[in-house]
């Protein structure tokens, strides 16, 4: 007779396999999301040193032009609001850091939306490091044609991760 052959693993009851792609999504997820912030924070402190060694506080380069960078040192929130906030300010940034890092990679929207909040995580880290080791911002891009305000590579990155995140839960299709 024929021997009676072993028992195949195909017999055997099987969970089903998690797919390659899932396994990786959310280390991979972690990681863009950090690198983003950390090129955000670097480019952020990188643009800040320029200006801080290479223009006098308070003074616009090229003087008159539509577009100037336009050293200031900003102790309060955006547009300068509110000075005598800054460890509220901190407390939030702190908050904010921490949320995206637990919950950013699973809020789902893809690739736009991880390069978002890296975007935000790195400035509000990048604008919370300088307030708790100087007490204050340093801005220095001023569209005088368009905005009345004076900012820094971090409020873009905030500012443009928030309008990305904002748009993206406005058109979500649950």
């Amino acid at each position: 007779g024929v021997p009676d052959a072993a028992p195949s693993r195909v017999d055997a009851p099987q969970a089903a396999p998690i797919p390659r792609s899932r396994l990786r999504s959310r280390p991979r997820s972690y990681a863009i999301l950090v690198v983003t912030a950390v090129v955000v924070l670097a480019l952020d402190h990188l643009t800040k040193w320029l200006v801080v060694n290479h223009v006098q506080l308070d003074t616009q380069v090229p003087a008159g032009s539509p577009v100037t960078i336009h050293y200031i040192q900003n102790s309060g929130a955006a547009f300068g609001l509110l000075p005598q906030f800054t460890f509220l300010y901190l407390v939030v940034a702190a908050i904010v850091a921490g949320y995206i890092l637990l919950y950013g990679p699973r809020m789902g929207g893809g690739l736009l939306r991880l390069l978002a909040l890296g975007g935000i995580l790195g400035g509000s880290i990048s604008n919370g490091m300088d307030r708790l080791i100087s007490g204050s911002v340093v801005d220095f891009i001023d569209f005088h044609f368009w905005l009345f305000q004076i900012f820094n590579v971090a409020d873009m990155a905030i500012v443009g991760g928030m309008l990305v995140v904002v748009y993206q839960l406005g058109f979500r299709h649950d």
